[in-house]
This record gives C-alpha cells, structure tokens and sequence, in this order.
C-alpha cells in the first residue's frame, strides 16, 4: 500500500467519524428505542463526584453509543457480522436451529438459591392455606436440541429438581408437562416467553397441582390476533434476519372483571388489550403489561381464589387460569413489597401459587417479600 493510498484511507477514516459525530450531535435525542424495547442512555451529568468515580466517563460513553446515528442499522450489522464469523451467540442470545433465538441461561449461585428457598418455606409457615411453588423451564432446556452444538446453560432440570426436593410448599410439574410438548410451539422463537399455547399447559399442570380438572384444548377457537410480533431477543440480540412471531388468544374475555393497579389505584382492565398489537411490545396486549397488582374475577364462578406470586409469564396464562378459579389476584413482587400474609388474610384467598419463569427466579432480588 503506498503512502498517498494510505493517507487517503485516514483522511477517509477521520471524514466519516467527524461527519457522524456531528449529524450524532445535531439530531434530537430519543428516550426510547423500539427495536431494542429499551430506554437510552440520557446526557451524563457532570460533577466532582462522577468525574473522580469515572461513572461520568462510562455515563458518556453510553450516551454516545445510544445515539449515534444510524444505532439501529449499526445494531443490525454487528449481529450480521457475529453470525458471518462463525460465532452462534450475540449478546448474550443463542442462533439457534429453526429460526429460533434462545437466551443463554447461566448457572446461578447456589447461595441465593437456598436464601430464595428459605423465603418459599417463610411464605408456608406464615399463611393458613395452601401454597403451591413452581417454575418454568426456559426454551433452553426444553428446545436444547435447538441450542447450537457445545453451547453451555444451566442443568435446568437438575436445580429444579433438587429445589422441588428442598421445599415445603406442594410442587407443580411445569418441566415434564413442557418436555412432553417440546416438539410443539410453546415458546416464542424471537421472545424469552411460552405462547400461548405454552400457557395453556403449564394451566392444565397448576389445575393438577390443584387437584382440579384439566382444560381441552380443542373447547377452544383459537385467534391469531397478530403475525408481526418480534419479542425482546430480537431487540437484544441485533437479529434482523428471522421472521416474527404470531400472538394467539383461545379464552374468549366474556364475563370476566380485571381491575389494574398500575400506579397503585384501581382501574378497570381487560384480559386484552387490543391497542398493543400496534406498538413494538406486543405480548403486553395480555392483560395491559407490567402492574404491581391485578385482581381478575370470572362471573358465576365458584372455583378458589388464588393469589399468584409471578413474573411476566402470567400474563398469558391467567386467561387460562379463569377457567377454574373464581378469582386470580396478580401480585407482582418488582413492583409489590406489600405483606403477602397480609393480603392472605384480608382477601380470603384459599391458595397462594408461586410461579416463576427458571430465568427470573434465579435473579430476582425481591422474593424476600414472601416472608413478610
């Protein structure tokens, strides 16, 4: 390479870093981006305390990558380019077979794992109903014929086994009721949660639990209610190649009552909601996202009440869930530091359910609520 040649390369070089730098600068900030489903970095607040402590310096790195321009097309290639060099994982998220992204779920610290547990057996010993703990394996485990060759994760079925084994609380059988459908469309291919048809047996596992009849699926019209869904391994992963996901709904919402508490205060809500399907976080159309507390009721029932201590994955399996139980109240303990036992207690519940995804159990920070 000659020397005219190569000044010319870094002339080149230094023009287009100078000219994305300012188009960056020039163009308005975004809060939100929606391929990633994730807020942006906001300018980095300068003080005596940041500078000295470096968070400054990391704070304007951030904002920096969040908004150059072009981030997404930017996103876009460096997963393109993961793939071209032969590597099978990209922040985090497996190329798996059949056009599926899988999460890559690490083994957890067997210390909070038995803190977690000791707050599963409070919870037994402070109420006087029945208290039922299950968690559902990760599309890792039960789709691991998927997983790229050699790709580690977690001995799933192992740690829930032993956790099972460990616990006061009556157990629900969510791996073997999953593992029997592993062949079937229980997961999402582009989202870390079951579909609805995922949902649908790990149902039909709690009514078991529960000593209740099971549900047929074939009592039901099922409804694709969206074919443009690409879920949250999609925005994390930069994957733009695959084609989305379908939302289905079976439970028609006839004779159900939802009542909300997003910001604390009751509100009327629905089992679905319609105006999701619009947006980028489509699995929100269950029962409206993320709240602290959802009480749904299902007219003329006169099946248990249960509170259900969950994550995300309740959403879409609480419309199943009105099929047997005269009320299902929702807590969720990110946003809910409220006494279970308390609530127990003025809400006549008769079963206090416990059900996590693997994933989420294994991280969550707030389950020491249980034992209040």
């Amino acid at each position: 390479m000659s020397k005219k040649f190569s000044i010319f390369l870094t002339v080149l070089f230094c023009a287009f870093i100078g000219c994305m730098s300012v188009v960056s600068l020039l163009l308005p900030d975004r809060e939100f981006s929606p391929l990633e489903n994730r807020n942006l970095q906001k300018p980095p607040k300068l003080s005596v305390e940041n500078l000295g402590s470096g968070k400054f310096m990391e704070d304007a790195e951030d904002y920096v990558s969040d908004h150059i321009v072009g981030r997404d097309f930017w996103v876009a290639a460096k997963a393109w380019s993961e793939r071209l060099s032969g590597k099978k994982e990209n922040n985090g998220v497996y190329f798996a077979a059949q056009d599926t992204l899988i999460n890559r779920i690490d083994t957890p610290d067997p210390a909070k794992l038995n803190r977690d547990m000791g707050y599963v057996d409070a919870l037994v010993g402070n109420v006087d109903v029945p208290v039922y703990f299950g968690l559902i394996p990760s599309a890792a485990e039960i789709w691991q014929d998927r997983l790229p060759a050699g790709a580690p994760k977690a001995d799933e079925e192992g740690i829930i086994e032993q956790l099972y084994f460990s616990t006061g609380a009556s157990t629900i059988d969510l791996y073997g009721t999953l593992e029997a459908h592993s062949g079937e469309d229980i997961y999402y291919r582009t989202d870390h949660h079951w579909t609805s048809l995922g949902a649908f047996y790990g149902a039909n596992a709690i009514f078991e639990a529960l000593g209740l009849e099971p549900i047929r699926v074939e009592d039901y019209q099922k409804t694709t209610v969206t074919e443009a869904f690409n879920g949250t391994l999609f925005s994390s992963s930069g994957v733009r190649w695959l084609p989305p996901d379908a939302i289905d709904a079976y439970v028609p919402d006839e004779g159900i009552k939802v009542t909300s508490y997003f910001k604390g205060t009751p509100e009327q809500g629905s089992l679905y909601v319609d105006s999701y399907l619009e947006v980028k976080d489509k699995y929100s159309y269950f029962l409206g996202g993320r709240q602290p507390l959802c009480v749904v009721e299902k007219e003329g029932s006169v099946g248990p009440k249960v509170l259900l201590i969950r994550d995300s994955y309740s959403d879409s399996l609480t419309p199943f869930l009105t099929e047997r139980f005269s009320e299902i109240h929702l807590f969720d303990p990110r946003d809910n530091l409220t006494s279970v036992k308390n609530y127990v207690e003025e809400n006549n519940i008769d079963a206090v359910i416990v059900l996590y995804s693997f994933a989420n159990f294994v991280t969550d920070t707030n389950l020491f609520i249980l034992g209040r």
